[in-house]
């Protein structure tokens, strides 16, 4: 039993390198998997019959000879299946739904006040429905549902806290899952951004960036070495509970003088509705007034970089990161953000660990985090990928 087991185990680390060549480097031919991977031809070739008759990979006619007989090209079939990711913020769903390399082939949004969770987890599962009737024609349908949350959540997909929404104690996964029949991961959703921007965004050629995703609150996706760092517990990131002000604002979370009580999305909405006399704002008049060069509201906008400085130093001094990239619906202001955010870097940051630093506002925007979340149940997908052993 325990030679089987481990030929099982062998066979399935064997058979994800290999398809790991093919989604990365198609169009391979086999010859060319073993010669980069040092498995045998006889086993490559035996892997990739699996993975085509999987309709993971498929035959694309000869290559160029290298002196022998001309090599039969594999290609990597990104349309065998989807992956449905979601970002649940406050007070919106954000959804996508993307081929097996990420390209998103459909989106979805919708508002939600979040005043009960039972509303909005309908509001949930009627996004997914709607998303799941836009699935195009494929041999395994929606591979896995990922769905990136403002909190943490532990390893069996449980929202343990998520204070902006107001949430505890929720079994989201089991939620999902029971009702949908899939395959659901649930992660932090600046986790997901971080991962998102490093598949598919500003982090591609980075080894250690931290990713700050600045919207009703502050988190953060931290890389290190091209691996996803979780902490020794797994709930690492929560960086906009640092306290910037030991005697601050109170924040949600029990603590006072918090980083996202300054930096964040809330922080800017309250502030403008002193400065416009008004009880309702949003991110689009802001922006749209900044635009037209209104002075009280490109301070606020300045304002707010100056305290989103203030907490960057702090990760630039603790981290020594490469680079870190600003996410987020609050990084569309980046134009205003990043001359006051830059001062309060220079200014605060200790001199050598700022000087090969890249700060960057991400290139994905609202995608990035919707993006790792489809990376994570692709993820999972494809270590789920069964093997049989002769």
């Amino acid at each position: 039993m325990k030679q089987t087991g481990d030929l099982n185990l062998v066979k399935k680390i064997n058979k994800s390198i290999v398809l790991h060549y093919i989604r990365n480097y198609s169009p391979i031919s086999r010859a060319r998997i073993a010669e980069q991977t040092g498995l045998t031809k006889a086993t490559v070739s035996s892997l990739v019959n699996e993975l085509l008759e999987s309709s993971l990979a498929n035959e694309i006619g000869t290559g160029e000879s290298s002196g022998g007989r001309k090599p039969m090209m594999l290609l990597f079939n990104r349309t065998a299946g989807y992956a449905l990711g979601i970002d649940l913020g406050v007070n919106y769903i954000r959804a996508v739904l993307t081929d097996l390399e990420g390209t998103i082939v459909e989106q979805y949004k919708v508002q939600h006040d979040n005043t009960v969770l039972e509303l909005a987890l309908a509001e949930l599962k009627a996004c997914i429905r709607e998303m799941l009737r836009r699935v195009p024609q494929s041999v395994y349908g929606i591979v896995g549902i990922g769905i990136g949350i403002p909190g943490i959540s532990n390893g069996q997909g449980d929202v343990l806290f998520a204070p902006n929404l107001g949430w505890t104690h929720v079994p989201l996964q089991r939620i999902i899952e029971e009702e949908f029949g899939i395959a659901v991961v649930i992660d932090n959703e600046a986790n997901a951004g971080a991962v998102g921007e490093k598949e598919f965004g500003a982090g591609r050629d980075a080894a250690d960036l931290v990713y700050i995703s600045v919207g009703i609150g502050i988190g953060a996706g931290i890389i290190i070495k091209g691996e996803l760092f979780r902490g020794s517990s797994g709930f690492s990131g929560e960086i906009g509970h640092m306290s910037i002000q030991h005697d601050g604002k109170p924040c949600r979370c029990g603590n006072a003088g918090c980083w996202e009580m300054y930096a964040s999305e809330n922080a800017l909405y309250e502030a403008a509705k002193n400065v416009l006399n008004t009880q309702s704002v949003d991110m689009e008049t802001l922006l749209s007034l900044a635009e037209k060069g209104e002075s009280s509201v490109i301070k606020l906008f300045e304002r707010v970089g100056h305290f989103l400085g203030v907490g960057v130093v702090n990760i630039i001094n603790g981290f020594n990161p490469e680079l870190i990239i600003i996410g987020g619906r609050l990084a569309e202001a980046g134009q205003w953000l990043r001359p006051t955010m830059l001062q309060s870097l220079e200014g605060r940051s200790l001199p050598y660990p700022r000087e090969r630093l890249q700060i960057e506002f991400s290139q994905l925007g609202s995608r990035s985090a919707v993006l790792g979340a489809c990376s994570f149940a692709i993820s999972k997908f494809f270590a789920s990928t069964k093997v049989s052993v002769e």
